[in-house]
């Protein structure tokens, strides 16, 4: 099945996330995902998004950066768990107190290893080396994207996680055909790149190199306050490295220096990126598909 660009849907409109053996794939207003079962089956799952996400807030600039993170966190994490039930043959929903507290411990764990952690090191470097501000929060930004990229290079050797990331290329590369107007058939997509400059992992990176400048500009702190503001200016960092996506992702084609200052986003997501197989390709198709059919029977039923 082809799929044919829509030219009223403005880019950036679709994005994704890899998942268990699957593809979850977002709209405007729908989200399906196709997950491949242990039969070798291609099970879907879908769902019209509520009204709220077509409201101001999600249209506010900065402040939807920090709505869609957490919103992420919230409908990866559920989709996440659809598509382990499809492996295990088990029928458990993670779903409210539940399913906001595996949340809330996947954030508190990313807070403390990419940014408190990093500021502790930092913090006691700089006391006994006596570093000063600029160069303390340099090498506390260093240490943050040193403990990035070795994180992701040690999870990315465990089988799973790696065809997981296998899954995450399947994913860039049927957005990728679809904006490059390619019809969307394993052989079409698979020649498409397996980078993306609206990824998460580029999202990510930007996080931590905005982490740099704006800390410096706070001075030296005591270690408390080094805590406190990491975790209250994290809000804020999300809200303008959100911006710094979109606005990079529109313009990258026609500005050299632009694809230059995201030359680190598009190479960190060589570690989140693999090759897929034609089966996993055929799994992302089938989930785009279905979520550009129920994009348009929206459009459509629209006065």
């Amino acid at each position: 099945m082809s799929t044919e660009r829509a030219p009223e849907l403005k880019m950036p409109a679709y994005g994704g996330q890899a998942v268990i053996e699957g593809v979850m794939m977002r709209g405007k207003k729908a989200v399906a995902m196709a997950v491949r079962s242990p039969q070798g089956e291609i099970v879907l799952f879908e769902e019209q998004l509520p009204a709220v996400y077509q409201s101001v807030w999600f249209k506010t600039p900065f402040i939807r950066g920090v709505l869609s993170l957490w919103d992420s966190l919230e409908l990866g994490m559920r989709y996440l768990t659809k598509a382990a039930n499809v492996q295990t043959g088990e029928d458990e929903k993670m779903e409210g107190k539940t399913l906001f507290l595996t949340v809330l411990v996947g954030v508190l764990f990313g807070v403390g290893l990419f940014f408190l952690l990093p500021a502790l090191v930092a913090g006691w470097v700089d006391k006994g080396l006596n570093l000063g501000p600029w160069w303390g929060n340099l090498f506390e930004g260093f240490l943050r994207l040193l403990i990035l990229i070795a994180y992701l290079m040690i999870v990315g050797r465990i089988p799973d996680i790696k065809r997981t990331f296998m899954y995450h290329g399947a994913e860039h590369k049927t957005i990728n055909a679809f904006e490059a107007g390619v019809p969307l058939t394993p052989e079409g997509v698979a020649l498409q790149t397996k980078v993306h400059p609206r990824c998460g992992t580029s999202f990510i990176v930007t996080l931590v190199i905005l982490s740099v400048l704006i800390f410096a500009l706070l001075g030296p702190l005591p270690l408390y306050w080094r805590f406190i503001t990491r975790v209250l200016m994290l809000p804020l960092l999300a809200g303008i490295a959100y911006e710094f996506i979109r606005w990079t992702a529109r313009v990258m084609d026609k500005s050299a220096f632009v694809r230059l200052i995201i030359t680190p986003n598009l190479w960190m997501q060589k570690l989140t990126t693999k090759e897929p197989t034609k089966e996993m390709l055929e799994v992302a198709i089938a989930a785009f598909n279905r979520m550009y059919a129920l994009e348009q029977e929206t459009e459509g039923a629209q006065p």
